[in-house]
């Protein structure tokens, strides 16, 4: 499951860019991913939003087995 969480990070990582943001790839434990957000997202209001809505329904649409992505700091 790592590598197709990596492989879909990577895959969402030039849009992120685009405004300035990044995201890490920290952790996956069970059905968790865990992400550090840099960049322009760290403070940014719309940042719940992109882990939410960009990232969590991206792996959880084309990784099988992932329920849910936080953010940590």
């Amino acid at each position: 499951m790592l590598e197709e969480v990596t492989r879909v990070i990577e895959e969402l990582r030039p849009e992120l860019r685009q405004d300035g943001g990044e995201v890490e790839l920290v952790d996956v434990q069970g059905s968790d991913v865990f992400v550090r957000l840099k960049g322009h997202c760290i403070g940014c209001p719309m940042s719940a939003l992109t882990v939410k809505q960009k990232l969590e329904l991206a792996l959880r649409r084309q990784v099988s087995g992932v329920e849910r992505v936080r953010a940590v700091s």
